[in-house]
């Protein structure tokens, strides 16, 4: 069955939804869409370091996004406003990484294949790795659900119930380094926080908990998968923009939905 790239493709965007799906959702409430997308930039900087120490691409941009998440939330509230920050930060980090890759000489690089993705290129091995980051991010966000929801709604109501918020916040940036590194490869570099944002964003009208969310918004991103892959093939088009584009339609309707549904 694996030997079909189609369906190797479509496993690894339905794995990329479900580590997207609940750690999206946090994005979206806590409003860190930015911080996302400056984690996801950092990890080209991780592709030439791991190309350059010939060790696994999983491990080099799970590291770079890692210490790039760190970077933002040590020097955040130090007399730098947050979007200014995460915008040098964001900017320099890609730009520094593909001045690195141009350094390595004898290696041979798709640099459009990480900055967009090449999900119809996925191996069996990068299945597996797909697969056990997600498993690993769903298990960290479902461990620490609770502690996550209490301290994104209200930080003193959290330290009255015992509940340290930058732990918490340190469990969401390694969730969020753990799902650059796997997705990487199916969507690439410069949309990996559209599939963490859009399908969260999409599912929020048509949900009334946040379990609820999580779940509609997991739907929504392996929907967006399955069909961009589709299209992709019908159209002739890139697979990683294809899916974001379906995941974009997705949240057009859901956001029609909510307009014109009655008023209760």
């Amino acid at each position: 069955m694996l030997d079909d790239f189609m369906v190797r493709a479509a496993l690894a965007g339905i794995g990329v939804a479900v580590a997207a799906a609940p750690l999206g959702c946090f994005v979206v409430w806590r409003r860190m869409a930015y911080f996302g997308d400056a984690t996801a930039h950092a990890a080209i900087l991780g592709v030439a370091l791991s190309l350059a120490f010939s060790m696994s691409i999983f491990i080099g941009t799970m590291v770079v996004a890692l210490l790039m998440a760190l970077t933002v939330s040590v020097l955040s509230g130090r007399g730098y406003a947050m979007d200014t920050l995460l915008g040098v930060l964001a900017h320099s980090a890609l730009a520094f990484g593909l001045v690195a890759v141009s350094f390595l000489s004898g290696v041979r690089i798709d640099l459009m294949a990480y900055l967009f993705g090449d999900i119809l290129a996925v191996s069996r091995g990068d299945l597996a790795v797909i697969w056990g980051g997600a498993a690993l991010v769903v298990l960290l966000i479902g461990w620490r659900w609770s502690a996550l929801l209490t301290s994104t709604l209200n930080e003193d109501l959290a330290h009255a119930s015992g509940i340290d918020p930058k732990q918490e916040q340190l469990v969401l940036t390694l969730a969020l380094a753990i799902t650059v590194a796997v997705a990487i490869k199916v969507v690439g570099v410069l949309l990996i926080a559209a599939m963490l944002i859009i399908p969260a964003a999409a599912a929020r009208p048509l949900s009334r908990t946040p379990e609820g969310m999580a779940l509609a918004a997991g739907v929504i991103g392996t929907l967006s998968a399955i069909v961009g892959l589709r299209a992709a093939y019908v159209f002739d088009t890139p697979a990683g923009p294809s899916i974001v584009c379906v995941a974009a339609l997705s949240f057009l309707a859901t956001s029609l939905i909510r307009n014109f549904r009655p008023a209760a």
